[in-house]
């Protein structure tokens, strides 16, 4: 499902998903609002992305939102005026949202802004992302929350943590060449591209 967003004293403009051509939205997924995908994105069933509140919420070029995963975010304007607190910037825009390229977002995951998760960083399953930054070639192993913190580049947040200060986000181990899901993410992103082109080829 892909449509519009409704007025609110949250939200005074109506606004349309933007979707790349290649990108492709699986008919059970919901794309919803002030939403911008890049090219060659997977969106899998049970996804919602939902730019009713918190907007614009934009995931880069050759991403991937597997099931059942959800982005949206808090107000970004009450009453025609922005929110800041509730804002991100990168690259000197604005975002409630903002997903970099290549960035996997696995089974269930949550990113719920203000948020942002760059380039070639892969989250687990069932894990949370709030009010937080997550760097480039990060791996958030699954069933881990990150929350109100700064995740340096090449950092991994081990299975099942709780990271809810900046010391503890500091304290994060470094992703290197012996770490076993260091290369994970390039084949999750290689499949779910791939899907994406073969359901839109397909005509599906």
């Amino acid at each position: 499902m892909i449509e519009k967003n409704v007025l609110a004293d949250f939200s005074g403009k109506v606004s349309e998903p933007v979707i790349d051509p290649t990108t492709y939205v699986h008919p059970l997924a919901a794309v919803i609002g002030n939403v911008i995908l890049g090219k060659n994105i997977m969106v899998s069933p049970c996804a919602s992305i939902r730019g009713d509140e918190g907007q614009a919420l934009f995931v880069g070029d050759d991403s991937n939102v597997q099931d059942g995963v959800v982005i949206h975010a808090l107000e970004t304007e009450m009453n025609g005026s922005p929110v800041e607190k509730n804002l991100v910037e990168v690259d000197g825009q604005k975002y409630a949202v903002y997903v970099g390229k290549r960035v996997s977002m696995a089974h269930q995951v949550q990113i719920h802004g203000p948020a942002v998760v760059m380039d070639e960083t892969f989250v687990g399953m069932k894990s949370l992302v709030f009010k937080a930054r997550v760097g480039s070639n990060c791996v958030i192993e699954p069933g881990s929350i990150v929350m109100g913190v700064t995740v340096a580049d090449g950092r991994y947040v081990p299975a099942g943590s709780v990271i809810k200060s900046q010391q503890q986000a500091d304290e994060l181990p470094v992703i290197t060449v012996d770490y076993p899901f260091k290369s994970m993410n390039k084949g999750v992103v290689h499949v779910n591209k791939a899907l994406a082109k073969g359901y839109l080829a397909a005509g599906k």
